[in-house]
């Protein structure tokens, strides 16, 4: 029996599929997120931008947008923006001119280090969900999940 043929038995409870709920969490996420950074002056893919450049200093913007999960042109109006509020700065490669580099200034290190608790929490709170002995096998799988559909994780490996 094929999984469409259980989805078309009226007899047979339909279960949304795990996409399905894997995108319902990242909307959840999301939203808490928003709302916890909001006060602070940010976005969540604002943060996230921040926090890949604390990862990883020195990003070129399309590096930094593929870190992000955005849009090179999403990033450059989020880099116009961060570096105008002083958390990001920019410098010339010194291996190609044509490419900025982008490095957290001590203010964008501070404003990481002030929401930093607040998505912990929020990672705790989803967390807690799931029995603590489970949590670093939930992490491999979502792990597991990215490289079998070709996402590699945002530090490359």
């Amino acid at each position: 029996m094929t999984a469409r043929a259980v989805r078309d038995d009226p007899g047979v409870t339909d279960e949304p599929l795990t996409l399905y709920l894997v995108k319902r969490l990242e909307l959840a996420v999301r939203a808490r997120m928003d709302e916890a950074l909001r006060p602070h002056g940010l976005t969540t893919l604002q943060f996230t931008a921040l926090a890949a450049l604390r990862a990883r200093d020195g990003l070129s913007s399309a590096q930094l947008a593929r870190r992000s999960f955005v849009t090179p042109q999403t990033m450059h109006e989020m880099v116009q923006w961060l570096e105008r509020h002083g958390h990001i700065t920019r410098r010339r490669d010194p291996n190609n001119r044509r490419v900025l580099l982008i490095s957290l200034t001590p203010s964008g290190r501070d404003l990481l280090a002030r929401c930093d608790p607040l998505v912990e929490a929020i990672e705790a709170t989803m967390l807690g969900a799931v029995p603590e002995v489970q949590h670093a096998l939930f992490r491999q799988n979502l792990e597991l999940c990215c490289s079998a559909l070709g996402d590699e994780a945002p530090d490359g490996s």
